[in-house]
């Protein structure tokens, strides 16, 4: 094993777009969208529903369209949260950001999703507004978030109802008062009950989500100055598989980066896993099933194992720092 400068492209791995830390931002606080495009999160959304007060959500759109277009994001995933399809707000708000900012949005965020009716009317809206502009059809994705016992039993039928997911996202907060849970602290356990209170929950999102190909994200901790408390709850998240988690506040930022990234070693390793299997299975290697690398033996499972590790370190701005080294004949 020897030392790599740069990155070798031995696999194909899949990259899709970083949302370790989904950074939410008020579009009708000046001072916070500022303050936004300074912070390192992979991903922001500009808040039109519960950040933003009756009186000011119509001011808020035409702040989203200026923040969108006006504001330096670098390469974050841009997104704005609409209000939901119960308010008389949503389809002003797909409008006015649509027409105002498609060019520099990705996607919008549709709360409190609990029918899969819902995402096919955003896409049917959005359908619409692409071809009166002339962008691509398409080309503005959908994050669905997941927020009352109805949505939670319709998750399967809702992660399969556009093309344009992107994402499954857990709405706690409401979710705990859809069901009646016996809390007030979002993201903490329920006094008296012995396990997990929000394991099933959460499984129900990541099976969906995996299920129909689009990134499960954690919704929100609440106590945005305990850090630790954050870095435990997003903990739990991470080792289940989601690849995500909205923050607050900016010390919550590095955490999620942090906790939703592979470590280098873990990086290297699938690296290393990749590029093994890749030349033990073809003719030049051997053509073989299943191969040792060191210690450890490697078989297609592992590769898919290696795959998922690989992609979100690469999507997390990971370079390997070791390279794969053929066995020499004889």
């Amino acid at each position: 094993m020897s030392v790599a400068p740069a990155q070798t492209p031995a696999a194909t791995v899949p990259t899709r777009r970083a949302r370790r830390s989904c950074l939410a931002v008020p579009a009708s606080n000046p001072r916070f969208v500022e303050k936004a495009q300074t912070l390192p999160s992979d991903h922001f959304f500009l808040d039109l529903e519960d950040a933003c007060a009756p009186p000011v959500k119509e001011d808020a759109r035409h702040a989203a369209v200026t923040a969108l277009n006006e504001g330096d994001w670098a390469d974050r995933t841009r997104t704005v949260r609409i209000n939901d399809w119960t308010t008389h707000w949503a389809y002003r708000d797909v409008i006015t950001v649509v027409e105002g900012a498609g060019e520099h949005l990705d996607c919008l965020i549709l709360p409190k999703v609990s029918d899969p009716r819902q995402v096919t009317a955003l896409d049917m809206l959005l359908t619409q507004i692409e071809k009166g502009l002339g962008l691509r059809v398409g080309g503005i994705g959908i994050e669905a978030q997941i927020e009352d016992a109805r949505g939670l039993v319709a998750v399967d039928a809702i992660a399969a109802a556009s093309p344009r997911l992107e994402t499954l996202v857990y709405g706690p907060a409401d979710l705990m008062a859809s069901v009646n849970m016996k809390s007030l602290v979002v993201g903490e356990q329920p006094p008296g009950y012995p396990a997990d209170a929000y394991h099933y929950i959460l499984m129900r999102i990541l099976m969906a989500a995996r299920a129909h190909d689009l990134q499960p994200i954690d919704g929100p901790y609440l106590a945005v100055r305990d850090t630790e408390r954050f870095r435990q709850a997003a903990g739990r998240t991470a080792a289940l598989g989601f690849d995500g988690k909205w923050v607050l506040h900016p010390a919550q930022i590095e955490a999620a980066n942090e906790i939703y990234s592979p470590t280098q070693d873990d990086f290297d390793h699938a690296e290393l896993i990749l590029d093994a299997y890749a030349h033990h299975t073809s003719v030049a290697g051997g053509a073989k099933g299943s191969v040792m690398l060191g210690d450890e033996m490697i078989d297609e499972a592992s590769r898919k194992m290696a795959l998922v590790v690989s992609g979100k370190g690469r999507a997390a701005g990971l370079r390997r720092t070791s390279r794969f080294e053929p066995p020499t004949a004889g």
